[in-house]
């Protein structure tokens, strides 16, 4: 027997990148998931060596991001990589959510799968957040400051839970420090979980656009959906590259180039772009607590989809009314992104609101609605 079928380790390996079974029928939407490991991977990798330079205090923290990008050998480029990957780690989740939205992806048996997925969508957001307040330039600051508040909402405990997490009365020192450690830490729960959905996946393995069982008609993962993957990474790595080495603040916000400064309020207090949708969920709600419990909720809705979704058919590739209600989702989702960076004046409050109203409607009322309505004319359609 081969090695790679009787060592302990290696089979494991083979079973997973080898052997694995997979239906003919997959596109090339699947290869996202190669693709997000690939991200967590220069992620941890350049982390690691950004954390080498690093200063977490917060005298020092800005400065040391200068000293890396000028003083370092290669320092810009591991920086560069390290600010566009967690860009691009966002371009590919968002997608890859996407994808399992429309093909139904998270209907049982593979319920176990989109849970945990979703878990990671949420620890992914939370390092990405720390690891943009470590920059300390002045939308760092005011991020975090922001965001940290936030809690204060919480009945009872929020006046106290705040400064527990500051280490003081504001945004200072022991807050910088306490983000930098568990954003160092986090990346390797994100690998832990990672490894968590990929062995719920390899129980029943993947869905197919079909909607079908994939038992029918399967290949093995090597030769042929590794070199298939391989032809996403060389075009991810060409785009990655585009904005490393020519465009490498687009992605980013100018004012993250001052020094961080709490004397003085920048003009728009707004995140990165990959959270701008529920930046703007929160904005639109004139109550803190309210505003609070909906942000949450819109990451945490997603968990309900298995209940909600009743259709018989998965996926929406022969639905067309599921798939009309899809693409309305997707607008309303990058309308929602827009509004967040936008300043909170008319008319942009009340289209906030009609958008976040339409955005947990879909999962709540549209879902539902449509599926059980789609099952009634496809039985109408089989007795004719």
């Amino acid at each position: 027997m081969a090695i790679r079928k009787s060592h302990v380790y290696l089979s494991l390996v083979n079973s997973y990148l080898i052997d694995s079974p997979q239906p003919t029928s997959i596109n090339y939407w699947w290869n996202l998931g190669s693709l997000l490991g690939l991200c967590l991977i220069i992620q941890i990798a350049t982390g690691i060596f950004l954390a080498m330079h690093y200063s977490s205090n917060i005298e020092l923290a800005f400065a040391s991001v200068e000293h890396i990008m000028r003083d370092v050998q290669g320092g810009w480029l591991i920086r560069y990589m390290h600010a566009n990957g967690a860009s691009f780690f966002f371009i590919c989740l968002y997608i890859h959510i996407g994808k399992a939205l429309y093909y139904g992806s998270y209907k049982a048996p593979r319920t176990l799968v989109w849970t945990i997925g979703v878990i990671i969508f949420i620890a992914t957001m939370a390092t990405a957040f720390m690891g943009y307040c470590l920059v300390y330039g002045q939308m760092s600051h005011w991020g975090a400051t922001v965001i940290t508040n936030l809690l204060s909402a919480i009945p009872f405990i929020g006046n106290d839970l705040v400064p527990f997490i500051w280490g003081g009365f504001s945004v200072s020192n022991p807050t910088i420090q306490r983000f930098f450690a568990l954003h160092y830490l986090l990346p390797f729960v994100l690998a832990a979980l990672v490894i968590m959905h990929l062995m719920a996946l390899h129980v029943h393995g993947s869905s197919n656009p079909l909607g079908i069982t994939g038992n029918i008609d399967r290949v093995g993962m090597h030769p042929y959906f590794i070199f298939k993957d391989l032809i996403t990474v060389f075009v991810f790595m060409i785009a990655f590259s585009l904005f490393v080495f020519f465009s490498p603040n687009t992605l980013g916000h100018p004012d993250n180039y001052i020094p961080g400064n709490p004397l003085v309020t920048p003009a728009s207090i707004v995140p990165e772009w990959y959270l701008l949708p529920f930046y703007a969920i929160l904005r639109s709600i004139p109550d803190k607590l309210l505003g609070v419990v909906a942000m949450f909720s819109a990451l945490l809705i997603l968990l309900v989809l298995p209940i909600t979704d009743r259709s018989i058919v998965r996926g929406n590739s022969f639905k067309i009314i599921s798939k009309f209600a899809f693409f309305f989702f997707i607008f309303n989702f990058a309308l929602l992104g827009h509004l967040g960076e936008l300043h909170v004046e008319v008319p942009f409050v009340e289209l906030g609101r009609y958008c976040t109203f339409l955005y947990f409607a879909y999962f709540l009322i549209i879902v539902p609605a449509i599926s059980i309505l789609e099952n009634i004319l496809f039985y109408i359609g089989r007795k004719h």
